[in-house]
């Protein structure tokens, strides 16, 4: 009787333990219980929907077509190149740029096979949809300028120009050496956790950022943030975020967190199948150029590992911001001149 009992609880206790790593189905944008589709999307080649919204200039007029990837938990409304750009500028430079919802995002369909390439491909598909031509520019921000080196890995053919504004920097690049992990212990303890998470036991990160026994990922949680991981730039220019900018950051996970911000933890933070510190300079031509922008204060991202990147890769064009955080490109001036450097400046 004893051991019927103990083989009963030993069974429920892996069914429970079952149930509270799965994390939910999705809420797909357009299905009876999921969001409604307000955006414009495209079908891609594997019939999931991807969302976009358009800035600036008409296409067909444009000197100039760009395609914005989004930052962590936000959405194509969060084009800052876009939005914090006057329209004046972006018309008198010609130019036109789109932003999208990445996969699980806003209202794109959650891609469950995302890998490092995938996304780079999306670009590609959203680029031949929309007839953006042969070329085109790439600008990415955060998360979203992780996906840069994607880009500059599986489609550089298809790129005019390319930045990369604070990109998010995955610790386990095989190219970075061990005397910069000083550089990953300087993050709250909690984010240390979920990085180790989201790259050894990635089917554990929905339990991890879920649970209540441990402090969950900072960037993750809205109900107990740390905002110890902001500069002083950065406390700034939060507290003159208008509603609109906060209305964003639901929509972002409004499909589900995990297909939105967990799964992009565990692509950016995983094994990647490249190492960008071995990328070659795509524009040997000088055909195009590409851009790095660091803030010297981002409490995120730790300039130290972008300075050491800049280092290796000589031929990208290496920008950093004095007193600048991790927010810097909604700084007054500051998009205006990252635009410019990437499209008349620097070649």
């Amino acid at each position: 009787m004893f051991k019927r009992l103990t083989f009963l609880l030993l069974v429920g206790l892996l069914a429970w333990a079952y149930q509270a790593i799965q994390p939910p189905p999705p809420k797909l944008c357009g299905s009876p219980s999921g969001p409604l589709v307000t955006a414009s999307r495209i079908k891609l080649r594997d019939g999931r929907y991807l969302a976009y919204k358009e800035h600036g200039v008409p296409k067909e007029v444009a000197r100039y077509k760009i395609i914005y990837v989004h930052a962590f938990g936000s959405t194509r409304h969060d084009a800052l190149i876009a939005t914090t750009v006057t329209k004046e500028v972006l018309e008198d430079l010609g130019v036109y740029i789109v932003s999208f919802d990445r996969p699980g995002y806003g209202e794109s369909d959650p891609d469950p096979k995302r890998t490092r390439k995938s996304l780079a491909l999306d670009i590609e598909e959203l680029g031949d949809q929309l007839g953006l031509g042969s070329k085109f520019y790439v600008i990415g921000y955060s998360m979203g300028g992780q996906v840069i080196w994607k880009c500059l890995r599986y489609i550089p053919h298809r790129l005019a120009g390319a930045t990369l504004i604070a990109p998010v920097v995955n610790y386990w690049w095989p190219g970075l050496p061990a005397n910069l992990s000083s550089a990953y212990y300087k993050q709250p303890p909690r984010d240390q956790w979920a990085l180790r998470v989201a790259h050894h036991i990635p089917w554990l990160i929905y339990w991890w950022n879920t649970q209540k026994l441990f402090p969950t990922s900072s960037v993750v949680s809205s109900s107990n943030p740390n905002m110890n991981i902001f500069s002083r730039q950065d406390l700034e220019i939060i507290r003159n975020a208008n509603v609109s900018e906060r209305d964003n950051k639901v929509q972002a996970k409004q499909q589900g967190e995990f297909e939105s911000v967990l799964r992009d933890m565990m692509v950016g933070f995983g094994t990647w199948e490249f190492d960008p510190l071995d990328l070659k300079n795509p524009f040997a031509g000088k055909e195009g150029s590409v851009h790095l922008w660091q803030g010297d204060e981002d409490l995120l991202v730790p300039v130290e590992l972008q300075r050491y990147i800049a280092e290796k890769l000589p031929w990208i064009h290496y920008h950093e911001l004095p007193g600048a955080g991790h927010l810097f490109p909604a700084a007054d001036g500051i998009s205006e001149a990252i635009l410019k450097a990437l499209l008349i400046e620097e070649k």
